[in-house]
Formats: structure tokens, C-alpha cells, sequence
């Protein structure tokens, strides 16, 4: 312990060490998947913070390792936004320096049983917090939440159902918060040891207790078109006559919905009407209705929009949602007149798309509404959560990411979704241009293959329904909102015992003066 404190006396070596720290909870996360390694990963970043000597290399040390953690989680877009993403990285970064700074309060020196029972609350609540900044839009939104890194464990799945990813999250650096007592702080085993047994019985309550969803009995055949990686000139149309290739493979197979995936149509169809009588003839063949995705400027109003468009046999239905949640830098620029030279150091948007207005519901026929979404906005539960409380039966998310083939990022956008199903009880369709696609039952768990990066491929999926509402439906965002309660609270007491100290040194000074 000597050696490794002499090793960390130097400040370079300790902020090294708390980004390396900081860095382990990617591996949980796809392509690695390591998703076990979540329940252990804090545990060093919050040893190596509670010895730190004063509560600013605390802080430090908790930026250090928000900084790795959010350039590692997101180092798929350098190729595009090149040292920007170390900027993003390190201004995201700063939201952990707080919660170093609680780490070392409630855990550092030799805390007591009562500081550590507070920091198996107060840790996690913080940790929460960050969550809960970090997922507003304007600072990319909650990519990278711990408890997303569960979304195979069937017990985490069941905890969002009852209090969204943000449960599991709770959960998780809890579990990270009591492992890190057991290892280093021997006198404080004991509520740490009640820690992992209130994890364990809120994962059991969960399992137990929580409404599942209820199987309607009705299926629903819904084909995903993924057409795969097509670049160069006139891509948009090479796209589209592979889209309507693929397409017509489903014809005479009995499918109630076609889904195409993000800028699946790169035209406006009312100044393309060719391309809408192809998509109608498609609707025909198919006997169903195409979900596509027309990325263009429109011709019925100013500006670029990411539209979901209905079309039928007789052409767009007229249901249309314009997505609203933008993906910041890739589809606009916040502040694009102090941030605008990001487009001459990577591939950010050169102009910035137009938002939609309102989430939309569509009515596909054979009592079969789907809500859709739009890429990003699948990292949002508040959207599909909205969704299912306007009717939605099946959640459907069109998106891309045929600029990060070969990353990490395909697989941790597919593995969203599970999330999504498990948090509102319905199914939920992921489709994507060039993969990874998938489809999740309302539990949360796969049905069917993904449909990886190398394939070009129609695809059917069996989808069964669900009905029923889930406690994180019925009553949202609950666990950030009791974390910020339980932070108040703290500070509240800390801020009463330090004026108490305050007055007792006063009073002790006073007598001294008196004697």
C-alpha cells in the first residue's frame, strides 16, 4: 500500500491513474459487452478518490475519470469531430468533479458506519445526478448511462420496467460503492454487507412484484430493410433502387409492415412524385404499408428535416413525424456562432436540420399503432415512454450510423432498444441502413436475429403484442428525482452539523477567553 501511495504522490501519475479508472465501465458496455464487469468497475476510480488529500484533487480526480469515461464511451466520433471530441469529452467530464468531491466526504480517512451507510445513498444519488445533466440534448444526450449497460441481464430489464435504465444505474454504482467498503475499509464491512443484501432484495422486490407485460395474442410480421453500406455518387438513389429491390422479395409473404431505416429516401417525395408512385407500387406488391425515412429539404416548408413517412398503396398516407431531438454537431451546431469552426475540423453539420414539433402515433391498419423515432432519440425513455401513453402498441426506430461502420457505436445504438421495450412493456423495431438492426419482445429480450453491418437483407420478424402499463409509464423519471432528494437532504444535514461545529468552537473559544 506504501508503494502504491508513493506512486500516486505524484500528480501526474494520480490523474493518470484516475483516467484509466474512470475508462473501465466502457468495457460493460457493446462491442465488448462485458456487462459483469459493471458491478466491480468503479471500485478502483472510488478507492483511488477517497485518498486523495484534499477535496479539490478529489474533484480533480473525479474529472480525470468523467473525462476518459466520456471519451472512451464516445471515441467513435473522432473520425468525425476530430479534437472536438476531446472537448466535448472534457467539458462533460467536469459533471463527475462534484461527485468526487462527495466520494472522498462520505468515504474518505476512516469513515464511521453512519458515513458509509449515507454514501451507499449519496454516491449513487450523485452519480444519478450526472445522469440526469448530461441526458438534456443540448449536451448529447444520455449516451453511455450505467444501467444501459445491463440491457441482456433479464433482473436489470425488470428493474427498468419499474424505474427506468436509471434504476439499474442506481443500483449498479451502489453495488460498486459497497464493494468498495468491503475491500478497504474493514471496520465499515457492516453496512456494506447490508448494502449488497438491499440491492439483492430490491432486485428480488422488482423481479416479484413488478406488472409484467401481458401478451395480447395477436403477432404482428413486420420486415426490417437494411440495404447496407452505399457510398459515392448518387447514393441516394443507388440506396433507393436497393431498398425497392429487397422490398419486393416480401412480396407473398404475408407481412403487415415494411421498415426502412434512417435517409432511406434521400428526396422530398412531393418534388420526387416518381419516387412516391415506386413506393405505392412497393405497398401494392407487399400488401402493407412502408415506414420510410426521407432526410431532404422540404418542399411544403423551409429547411432540411428527418421525417418518418406512412405510405400506402395509393401513396404517403399523410402520417409524418419530423424528428425532434437532433444530434448536436452531427445535425446542427448549438451556438453555431461560437462553435461554428467545428466544421472546418471534422464533419459537422454544414447547416443545421429543422426540428419537428410533436411526437406522432400512427394507425396502421388491424388495430396496429406504432410510434416512431428517429436515431438519437432512442437514447431518450422519456420519448418512448410518451409514446406508449399515447397509444403506441409498437415502438419503431429508424436510424443509420453508416458513418461509424467498423466502431463500437452500431451495437451500443441496437442494444438501446432493449431498454426501451423493457422500461414501457411493448416491442420496439430497430432499423437501420447499414446495421446493426434487431427487434426486441416487451420484455426487453431479442426476438430473432440481428442483422449486422456485413448484410444486405430483407428481413421478417414474428413480433408479438403486449398490453399493460409498467410502473415507469405509470410514474416516469422517479429514481433522479428521488436522487436529488436525497442530496438535498444531505446537504441540509452537512450544512446544519457545520454550523453546529461552527458555534460549538465559538462557544469553546469564549470559555477559553472567559477562563
Amino acid at each position: 500500500m506504501n508503494n502504491v501511495g508513493h506512486l500516486l504522490a505524484s500528480p501526474w501519475r494520480r490523474s493518470t491513474a484516475a483516467a484509466v479508472a474512470g475508462a473501465l465501465p466502457v468495457l460493460a458496455f457493446p462491442a465488448p459487452n462485458l456487462w459483469f464487469v459493471a458491478y466491480v468497475a468503479l471500485v478502483p476510480w472510488l478507492l483511488l478518490i477517497r485518498t486523495a488529500p484534499t477535496g479539490r484533487r478529489a474533484a480533480f480526480d473525479g474529472w480525470c475519470g468523467g473525462f476518459a469515461f466520456m471519451l472512451a464511451m464516445h471515441h467513435w466520433l473522432l473520425p468525425s469531430l476530430h479534437v472536438f471530441t476531446f472537448v466535448i469529452a472534457a467539458l462533460l467530464g467536469a459533471l463527475w468533479a462534484p461527485w468526487g468531491w462527495l466520494v472522498r466526504r462520505t468515504l474518505g480517512g476512516s469513515p464511521s458506519g453512519g458515513r458509509v451507510a449515507a454514501a451507499l445513498l449519496v454516491v449513487p444519488s450523485g452519480w444519478l445526478t450526472i445522469e440526469l445533466i448530461r441526458s438534456w440534448q443540448g449536451l448529447g444526450g444520455p449516451w453511455g448511462v450505467l444501467g444501459a449497460s445491463q440491457w441482456q441481464v433479464e433482473a436489470a430489464l425488470r428493474l427498468a420496467s419499474v424505474g427506468g435504465v436509471w434504476l439499474p444505474s442506481f443500483l449498479v454504482v451502489a453495488l460498486n460503492v459497497a464493494v468498495a467498503v468491503l475491500v478497504a475499509m474493514r471496520r465499515a464491512r457492516v453496512p456494506a454487507v447490508a448494502g449488497l443484501v438491499a440491492v439483492a432484495a430490491a432486485g428480488s422486490a422488482a423481479w416479484a412484484g413488478a406488472p409484467r407485460p401481458e401478451p395480447t395474442g395477436e403477432r404482428t410480421r413486420i420486415a426490417l430493410v437494411q440495404p447496407g453500406v452505399i457510398a459515392g455518387a448518387d447514393s441516394a438513389d443507388r440506396r433507393f433502387d436497393r431498398e425497392e429491390r429487397l422490398t419486393r422479395e416480401l412480396a407473398g409473404q404475408d407481412v403487415d409492415l415494411v421498415v426502412w431505416g434512417e435517409s432511406s429516401v434521400g428526396f422530398d417525395l412531393g418534388d420526387r412524385p416518381d419516387l412516391a408512385r415506386r413506393l405505392a407500387a412497393l405497398s401494392r406488391e407487399t400488401d402493407a404499408e412502408i415506414l420510410v425515412n426521407v432526410d431532404a429539404r422540404r418542399s411544403d416548408r423551409p429547411g432540411i428535416y428527418k421525417s418518418s413517412v406512412l405510405v400506402g398503396p395509393d401513396g404517403p398516407t399523410g402520417d409524418r413525424y419530423d424528428k425532434m431531438r437532433l444530434v448536436p454537431f452531427g445535425e446542427y451546431i448549438p451556438a453555431r456562432s461560437l462553435l461554428g469552426w467545428a466544421t472546418s475540423v471534422g464533419k459537422a453539420a454544414g447547416e443545421d436540420r429543422r426540428r419537428g414539433s410533436e411526437q406522432v402515433v400512427m394507425d396502421v391498419g388491424d388495430g396496429l399503432r406504432i410510434g416512431p423515432m428517429v436515431c438519437f432519440e432512442t437514447a431518450f425513455p422519456d420519448m418512448s415512454r410518451h409514446l406508449v401513453q399515447d397509444g403506441a402498441g409498437v415502438l419503431l426506430a429508424q436510424s443509420s450510423t453508416s458513418t461509424f461502420q467498423g466502431s463500437w457505436a452500431p451495437e451500443q445504438h441496437a442494444s438501446l432498444a432493449a431498454l426501451r421495450a423493457a422500461e414501457t412493456g411493448r416491442p420496439m423495431v430497430h432499423a437501420t441502413l447499414t446495421g446493426v438492426s434487431a427487434v426486441y419482445g416487451a420484455d426487453g429480450g431479442r426476438i430473432g436475429p440481428w442483422l449486422g453491418t456485413d448484410v444486405s437483407v430483407a428481413q421478417v420478424y414474428e413480433v408479438p403484442r403486449a398490453q399493460g402499463t409498467t410502473l415507469y409509464v405509470r410514474f416516469g423519471d422517479w429514481p433522479p428525482q428521488a436522487a436529488l432528494l436525497v442530496l438535498a437532504v444531505y446537504g441540509a444535514v452537512e450544512l446544519a452539523r457545520s454550523r453546529a461545529f461552527r458555534l460549538d468552537q465559538a462557544g469553546r473559544e469564549a470559555r477559553c477567553l472567559v477562563d
